[in-house]
């Protein structure tokens, strides 16, 4: 299926490892050229054909605006993927969260996104519209006192996506949000990501804390990154272009109700 994305240009945030890079990836490979921002390139952006990496810091008022810029440069926006992200475990309980942890995960996880997204809606719409697509979680509808402050930046990304749309969908900008469970990335996997850490809060196994996050999903396994991006790459295609406003989890039926 041609998925008419050869000659768009899209925004990726968060592009240079796991979902963002998975993201940046399929887009490429779909004829789309990506510009993409994150604080350094890692290790796969350098030399990746039809991609211009950004160095931007998205936690800054500033950020946003000079990735949207770039891209402007390039010719503007017809996709934004708002996939910027991170998460810390709580495993001593809700008090031990401060101030400035819960300003940190709200900055990133729900201000990146509605300040990229103003900055980019002009360039949308001087490209004649197009399609948004922010990474939210399953958490922003399972809360888990793990990760309490995650789960609500989560959930209030939901919600202005759900709105946003309603104001974007007749000017031609669709807004659809992907809600992934456990995916295979550092994350979770990583030496400071999820199992680690509750593993060490628990004198536990990393793979243990894995094994077991893996068995609540029917599936019985996280789900890939490049699953993720799939679908994201498909949100963003003019072939789904009566869909806006929706949330697609991709969680390998972690969410058992309707």
């Amino acid at each position: 299926m041609d998925l008419e994305l050869a000659g768009k240009i899209a925004v990726v945030t968060g592009a240079s490892r796991g979902i963002g890079l998975e993201v940046t990836r399929a887009l490429v490979a779909e004829g789309a050229t990506v510009v993409a921002g994150a604080r350094t390139p890692g290790d796969d952006l350098p030399g990746m054909e039809s991609v211009e990496f950004v160095s931007v810091d998205l936690t800054t008022p500033e950020g946003p605006v000079t990735l949207v810029e770039r891209a402007a440069a390039v010719g503007g926006i017809d996709i934004l993927v708002n996939n910027a992200g991170a998460v810390t475990p709580r495993p001593a309980g809700f008090t031990t969260v401060t101030d400035d942890d819960w300003q940190r995960t709200l900055t990133l996880a729900l201000m990146a996104p509605v300040r990229t997204t103003r900055a980019a809606i002009p360039e949308l719409l001087r490209r004649g519209g197009g399609s948004i697509v922010t990474v939210s979680a399953v958490d922003a509808i399972r809360p888990d006192p793990l990760v309490m402050d995650y789960s609500a930046a989560k959930a209030a990304v939901t919600n202005f996506s759900k709105a946003l749309s309603k104001e974007l969908g007749p000017l031609g900008i669709r807004v659809n949000t992907v809600s992934p469970g456990p995916v295979s990335t550092a994350l979770w996997l990583g030496e400071r990501g999820m199992a680690a850490v509750v593993s060490a809060a628990n004198n536990t196994n990393p793979a243990d804390v894995a094994a077991a996050a893996a068995a609540e999903s029917v599936t019985g396994r996280f789900t890939r990154p490049e699953e993720v991006a799939d679908l994201v790459v498909m949100l963003a295609s003019s072939r789904l272009g009566n869909v806006t406003g929706s949330d697609f989890k991709i969680d390998g039926g972690l969410v058992t109700t309707v």
